[in-house]
């Protein structure tokens, strides 16, 4: 009736027995349609207006329209965004058709909308080389040529931690350097996380006019931060129906995630994962960090009373299901990447 084979019958037989179906967030519980709504840069907040892949809408800070006169360092922050990056935004009879990842193609349009043009960007800071997005990395890097200054620029994106990590300074929203207020920025990021909002970090950093070539461990540690942009990726109405009707089924259902705790728990809320009240003996999300700290025999614990665990590796998705088969559950893992399978 539900046109689906399957090749051996005691596997049905499994899938009908499930207690736990463990599930990537991002376009599985998500709609996995960016729209970039907040930028923030330095103590400047925009508001970003418009739905969807269209570039059209208006950056507005404090309730009026947004020019770069006004906030010059909010340029770069987008056109980091615009140049760390492996996607395209392209217009075909008549419609804007995205190519490559949401999250990205969210980025481009945010660009267009201040003005900024993909061509005239890259012609202007060539890309060199590329080191790509891998999750157990949790950023991307691209090395541009930069012939007017003379030298060669690195720009970064990707989780606000990692990011963080490698700035010495920042940018304010003029466009000035000054010391990096790394509470500022972790205060912002929770404001963001809180209202669901998918949070990605910013940098930039010269380096040396000869260098060729980029690579994870020769990263310069000096980068200026340059900004958050916070997207929104609203949950899928059916995920909230399949998971209403997995918890009358008796299945538990645990988002895994890659993503901001804040955020994963917001999404976890809308989506009924996650109890707007949780028992001190449940806290709403464990990270990934915090669950490299746990031995195997308390992870077995947690797992059975957590329901969203988020900034989770390839490997600690394993050893979460590990621990949920070692309690006994018959564990079913789904989502779109190739980790999760």
């Amino acid at each position: 009736r539900r046109r689906a084979s399957i090749r051996k019958l005691p596997a049905g037989e499994t899938l009908g027995s499930t207690t736990v179906i463990c599930t990537d967030k991002t376009g599985t519980l998500t709609q996995n349609q960016m729209t970039v709504q907040q930028v923030v840069v330095g103590d400047c907040v925009l508001e970003v207006g418009g739905n969807g892949y269209e570039p059209e809408g208006d950056l507005t800070l404090e309730g009026k329209r947004w020019t770069p006169d006004d906030a010059p360092g909010v340029i770069e922050c987008l056109l980091a965004g615009l140049l760390c990056n492996d996607s395209a935004l392209v217009q075909k009879e008549g419609r804007w058709d995205a190519q490559g990842d949401p999250t990205e193609v969210a980025l481009i349009v945010a660009a267009r909308k201040a003005g900024l043009e993909d061509a005239a960007a890259t012609s202007r800071l060539p890309r060199v080389d590329a080191i790509p997005f891998e999750s157990q990395h949790q950023f991307m890097a691209t090395l541009h040529d930069d012939a007017e200054q003379g030298g060669k620029l690195v720009y970064l994106k990707g989780a606000v931690e990692v990011v963080l990590d490698r700035c010495k300074a920042a940018l304010d929203a003029g466009g000035r350097p000054l010391p990096l207020d790394r509470g500022r920025m972790q205060e912002q990021v929770a404001r963001l996380a809180s209202a669901g909002l998918r949070v990605l970090a910013f940098a930039r950093a010269e380096v040396p006019r000869d260098t060729q070539r980029l690579s994870v461990h020769d990263l310069p540690g000096h980068f200026t931060f340059l900004g958050l942009q916070g997207m929104m990726d609203p949950p899928r109405p059916e995920a909230m129906d399949a998971v209403a009707a997995c918890h009358r089924a008796g299945i538990q259902v645990k988002m895994i995630t890659g993503d901001h705790a804040g955020t994963a728990v917001a999404i976890g809320r809308q989506l009924g994962l996650v109890r707007e009240l949780p028992a001190p003996d449940r806290p709403p999300a464990l990270t990934g960090k915090e669950l490299a700290a746990l031995a195997d025999e308390s992870l077995i614990e947690v797992a059975q009373n957590v329901s969203v665990f988020a900034r989770v590796s390839p490997e600690q998705k394993l050893r979460l299901v590990e621990a949920l088969q070692a309690r006994g559950h018959v564990v079913a893992m789904t989502g779109d990447g190739v980790n999760d399978g």
